[in-house]
């Protein structure tokens, strides 16, 4: 008898409601509240592992290498040479150069003087 008087409360329960349950997305029955229970929320502590992890094996031959860096083909360049001047090398080489004004200096835009024709009357044109 108790269970029969506790199945129709639960029947109930479910179809009255209070004010505020009659409209909106709770009055569904099936309406799940978005905050977790207590006993929901952290089942085991952040710091401790539930489980080993699996790390597949293989033969290295059969893996497929998904690093960039080796496949990059900027990264294959021939390495930069550099050349290391010492002192002794640039006094060398400001011995053995020779200084010619003529290569040695930009030429100037203008090297001719501008000749106006003189018979330019009203700007070049005829009348």
């Amino acid at each position: 008898m108790a269970s029969t008087v506790k199945s129709l409360i639960r029947t109930l329960r479910r179809y009255v409601k209070k004010p505020w349950e009659i409209t909106g997305p709770a009055a569904d029955p099936e309406y799940l509240s978005a905050v977790p229970k207590a006993t929901e929320y952290r089942l085991y502590c952040p710091a401790t592992i539930p489980s080993e992890a699996i790390v597949p094996t293989s033969l290295p031959e059969t893996v497929y290498d998904i690093k960039y860096f080796s496949r990059d083909q900027r990264r294959n360049r021939p390495p930069i040479k550099r050349t290391i001047l010492k002192k002794a090398d640039v006094e060398t080489m400001m011995k053995e150069k020779i200084f010619d004004p003529t290569s040695d200096f930009p030429q100037p835009y203008l090297t001719a003087k501008v000749v106006e024709d003189e018979n330019a009357i009203g700007g070049g044109y005829q009348k």
